[in-house]
């Protein structure tokens, strides 16, 4: 009997709630010869519905909720910030748990990049969002939190 006590606990200990400890997205900033940028944000829809309910409160905190993705859009595009461009939805794709965004700009190429990328604190303080900028055929990599201020890469001079 006190292995089967054992084996049940053990069995909730590792139930998926507790699984998932970790919050964390992806972006990848594209900045072409031109001066045309991309970005391409990544995200978990088990961590973007949470954060629905501070994001968009009069809303159902769903993807499903058009109000609530209009929302969540709007927040994205505030709560990530590449100076010097003005970033402008492309498209949105929702596919199971994943949900990307794609915004497109313009900016002038640089050696220094600077980068403010502050989500889902309000739900998730310890979110960690990743930024991959590539220039001119080379990758850099920055690490948000929430409370992070702008941060920058510096590149070759084009």
């Amino acid at each position: 009997m006190r292995l089967l006590v054992a084996a049940a606990a053990a069995l909730l200990a590792i139930s998926p709630a507790a699984a998932h400890r970790g919050h964390a997205s992806l972006s990848v900033v594209w900045i072409a010869d031109n001066g045309n940028v991309t970005v391409t944000h990544r995200f978990s829809a088990h961590d973007l519905e949470p954060a629905l309910v501070a994001i968009a409160p009069e809303a159902q905190p769903s993807l499903d909720d058009p109000e609530a993705l209009a929302a969540l859009t709007a927040y994205v595009g505030r709560r990530f910030q590449l100076q010097g461009a003005a970033l402008k939805l492309q498209s949105r794709t929702l596919a199971g748990d994943d949900v990307t965004f794609v915004f497109a700009g313009k900016m002038p190429r640089r050696p220094q990049v600077t980068v403010r990328a502050s989500f889902f604190g309000e739900t998730h303080p310890g979110h960690s969002a990743q930024v991959n900028i590539r220039q001119n055929g080379i990758t850099r990599s920055l690490w948000f939190k929430p409370s992070d201020g702008p941060q920058s890469v510096t590149f070759a001079k084009p």
